[in-house]
């Protein structure tokens, strides 16, 4: 009986403190809607090489990205700043920033899969997107 509480014991204290903590929990996150459209690893939806970000990161096919318009970037979506996607499940990250001309945007990065970046579409979505908190 001693030996079963002393397993089951060790046993609940390895689940405790493997228990995931969330990587984001020290961000103040703040909504806003913005148009979504999507893009792809192409040479025709760039200006430049394909697969590196005006930020000079590189994109990898299911990583998850967005790029935002600039107007974005003084609200505070900056490089590398986590976004949260109306109607998507994943959290995404600032890798991209798009042209001047295109205001209150995000443009959803779908690697080489043309078809699903045409299934998107341009929507409407409210985002929330985190800035770390200040300690």
């Amino acid at each position: 009986m001693i030996r079963f509480l002393i397993i089951s014991t060790s046993i609940a204290f390895f689940l405790i403190s493997c228990k995931k903590k969330d990587p984001y929990a020290n961000y103040n996150w703040h909504t806003i809607e913005v148009t979504a459209t999507a893009y792809n690893s192409l040479s025709s939806q760039t200006d430049g090489d394909p697969h590196i970000t005006a930020f000079g990161d590189s994109l990898v096919p299911g990583n998850h990205y967005i790029a935002v318009s600039r107007d974005l970037l003084k609200k505070g979506l900056s490089h590398n700043i986590p976004v949260k996607i109306e109607g998507l499940d994943s959290i995404y990250i600032v890798k991209d920033k798009m042209h001047y001309r295109w205001k209150n945007r995000i443009d959803i990065y779908m690697g080489l899969n043309v078809m699903a970046a045409k299934q998107w579409g341009r929507k409407k979505v409210t985002i929330a997107y985190g800035i770390p908190k200040k300690p």
